[in-house]
């Protein structure tokens, strides 16, 4: 299964336990696979950067170094109309769009509003690990 990781999944996953690192340790065993962008991924590694420095023992460049070697990297197509409210969430639904992904992850309300455009669903981490994680282990 394909899944595109808001970036405030991604770096809870990295620095924090709980269904967020679930997700992440699926992916690397291979349950899942992540779909990013360029653009995603920038995002992902200046978030953490800044995250970083609060938590000195956490080391965020080995996780960017695994998505960059192993998740499914897509070019981002333009979103003819705003869909969020936040215009800065669009890239998520235009990523699950470039990657035939039909599930978003995603902690953020105006992502989680938004759950159904284009046949995308928006699902919490708690919600994608209960749904999707839970009845595979």
């Amino acid at each position: 299964m394909r899944i595109v990781l808001d970036t405030n999944v991604f770096i809870s996953g990295v620095f924090f336990a709980g269904p967020p690192y679930q997700i992440l340790d699926a992916w690397r065993c291979g349950m899942v696979q992540i779909v990013i962008s360029p653009l995603i991924l920038d995002e992902y590694r200046r978030v953490g950067d800044r995250l970083a420095s609060d938590f000195p023992r956490i080391e965020l460049q080995p996780w960017l170094e695994l998505l960059a070697a192993q998740a499914v990297v897509v070019d981002l197509p333009v979103i003819p109309e705003q869909v969020c409210r936040d215009v800065d969430d669009d890239k998520f639904l235009a990523c699950a769009m470039a990657g035939n992904t039909k599930v978003v992850v995603s902690g953020d309300k105006d992502l989680l509003a938004v759950s159904g455009y284009a046949g995308i669903a928006v699902l919490t981490p708690r919600a994608f690990v209960e749904r999707y994680l839970k009845r595979k282990t």
